[in-house]
């Protein structure tokens, strides 16, 4: 916590009570922190220095929850933020807030994390890397269709007929998933993405196909993603609907022939046909409009195919800081056997292939590692192994395709937000390699895992924080453990 002084209030914070609130810090998920008579208070969409109104919503012991009512003075280190939609979108939450204070709380919220969750009060962590774009940096973006629009305050106001109130493509609402937020810019993604989405959401609006509705599940068009190869100038365009027959069918050829007129320089367009009741933009089939139906994005001098399933990593130039940074932590010499668990599509095993002796990737997703072997002949590499299978039934069976592939030098992990299972830790540990390498989207998670890997023989060496996701509360981490001598 910061040394701003503290606002007078009641003398008991009770739940429905109004207080007001000096913002002193940022807790790691983006939540305003201050204090209260002493008790800690975390109000959601705050900035530190703003003094604001909320009220209680929930009282522990030893700390509450509020709700913003009116911000009673604004930060010194507030901006103007740079999108229309700022207010009422869920995507940059803190585009108000200057970059460097952004910076500044990230690195401050690992050094907690790992100091309170991990017990490492002496954790090596390195000044963090800034985004090397702080816009227009994501690769993809995905477009939800809705029929619950949600109308800003501003056009609720005015005075104006609200048309279109049953038709929305854009992005979820801050706090409110059903609620979709029609969008005429994004500073996420790029130029081009903004007029493509603005395109497809005019066309689709004029057609009888409505969008799909979570409500009784019908409904036809459900989601559009657009992935971009930043370094390769290539453009996917992925519709997603639902079953619509021959009606269906024709419209989304209709929408996909206006659009190449519109937009030739567009590579390929897919439709995806998702049936499932679950809102996810994927489908069970899918239908090539337009090109392979597929881009290809380069990451140093490696080339990497992206399909319309293909897991990416969304920052394209902040991978290429990612992946550098893995590379100087492994400080590998040539003769090394590398095991990359959760290597999703290869792109961390391959991107080291060239420095070892060989890689033995795993990975539970079938068509992550049908890519990953893809993306090795693209590129000539014929030193990476792929296992498809679950990574603690793999380390537990006796079985095991591991087995003969030897004893790793170093192992390299990159888990999803909840981290290593604590029997994938103490199987790894088993092996004894030289170092491991954990990249890591989530320090609470990781600062668990790094604790029972300093327990199991490691030291913790070096913490680098990368800002992938600049204006989100997110943080990306490479570190790295060096075994102990015996």
């Amino acid at each position: 916590m910061s040394d701003l002084p503290q606002t007078t209030a009641p003398a008991t914070v009770k739940r429905g009570a109004e207080i007001e609130v000096l913002i002193e810090s940022l807790a790691f998920g983006g939540e305003g922190v201050g204090r209260v008579d002493g008790l800690v208070v975390f109000v959601p969409d705050t900035l530190p220095g703003q003094k604001v109104l909320a009220r209680v919503q929930r009282k522990k012991s030893s700390y509450a929850k509020a709700r913003l009512l009116e911000i009673l003075q604004p930060s010194a280190d507030q901006v103007q933020p740079r999108c229309v939609h700022f207010d009422d979108c869920g995507g940059c939450t803190f585009q108000h807030y200057r970059y460097e204070k952004q910076l500044e709380a990230k690195s401050a919220q690992v050094s907690e994390t790992l100091q309170h969750l991990g017990g490492l009060s002496n954790s090596p962590i390195l000044p963090i890397l800034p985004t090397p774009n702080l816009f227009f940096y994501r690769n993809k973006m995905e477009y939800t269709f809705g029929v619950q629009r949600w109308i800003p305050k501003a056009e609720a106001n005015s005075g104006v007929e609200i048309a279109d109130k049953d038709f929305a493509l854009g992005l979820h609402v801050r706090g409110r998933y059903e609620k979709i937020l029609s969008i005429d810019e994004c500073h996420l993604q790029s130029e081009k993405s903004n007029a493509i989405r603005n395109f497809v959401s005019a066309w689709a609006r004029k057609s009888k196909l409505l969008p799909y509705t979570t409500r009784d599940h019908s409904g036809f068009w459900r989601f559009l993603v657009i992935r971009e190869g930043k370094n390769t100038d290539q453009i996917m365009v992925n519709i997603v609907t639902n079953e619509g027959g021959k009606a269906g069918i024709k419209a989304v050829d209709q929408l996909a022939a206006e659009l190449l007129k519109r937009f030739p320089e567009v590579t390929t367009i897919v439709h995806s046909i998702n049936r499932k009741k679950a809102q996810v933009a994927s489908g069970q089939e899918a239908r090539v409009l337009h090109g392979d139906g597929m881009i290809f994005e380069n990451i140093g001098d490696l080339q990497f195919r992206i399909s319309p399933e293909s897991f990416f990593q969304t920052n394209t130039h902040g991978t290429e800081l990612l992946y550098a940074k893995v590379a100087e932590f492994a400080e590998l010499r040539g003769d090394e056997v590398l095991f990359d668990f959760y290597c999703g599509a290869g792109t961390i095993g391959i991107y080291l292939s060239q420095s070892v002796q060989k890689v033995v990737g795993i990975e539970v997703i079938p068509d992550a590692i049908r890519d990953a072997e893809q993306n090795c002949e693209l590129n000539g590499i014929d030193n990476c192994h792929f296992i498809c299978g679950d990574l603690k039934e793999q380390l537990e069976s006796t079985e095991s395709k591991l087995a003969g592939h030897g004893t790793p030098d170093v192992i390299v992990f990159d888990p999803p937000r909840a981290g290593l299972h604590p029997a994938v830790i103490e199987r790894s540990l088993a092996f004894g390699a030289e170092k491991i390498v954990y990249v890591s989207c989530n320090p609470g998670t990781f600062a668990r895992d790094a604790k029972m890997l300093c327990e199991g023989g490691y030291s913790l060496r070096r913490v680098q924080p990368v800002d992938m996701f600049p204006h989100t509360p997110h943080i990306e981490l490479v570190s790295v453990f060096h075994k102990n001598p015996i």
